[in-house]
């Protein structure tokens, strides 16, 4: 016996597996932020291009975190309007 794979069963595996990395993409973004968060970055008094980018890029890399990863941007700079 042969087994086929119809439309309606491959649109079921392609949408579990899209359920799958959505679901851990999701837990990545939220172990970076509790990272970010255990690190004093939301506390932090001075808000400027380069603490946000460092606390952006500290959730994006997630779970790297704990492995010794410390991600910082310094010199951040921002294009000033024209006169």
């Amino acid at each position: 016996m042969t087994w086929v794979m119809t439309t309606s069963t491959r649109s079921t595996a392609r949408g579990g597996l899209t359920r799958l990395l959505t679901i851990l993409l999701v837990i990545w973004l939220i172990i970076g932020a509790i990272a970010a968060g255990q690190r004093g970055y939301y506390s932090s008094a001075k808000t400027n291009c380069a603490s946000a980018a460092t606390i952006a890029v500290t959730i994006l890399a997630g779970p790297l975190n704990y492995a010794g990863v410390n991600p910082k941007v310094t010199g951040c700079h921002v294009p000033q309007p024209s006169k």
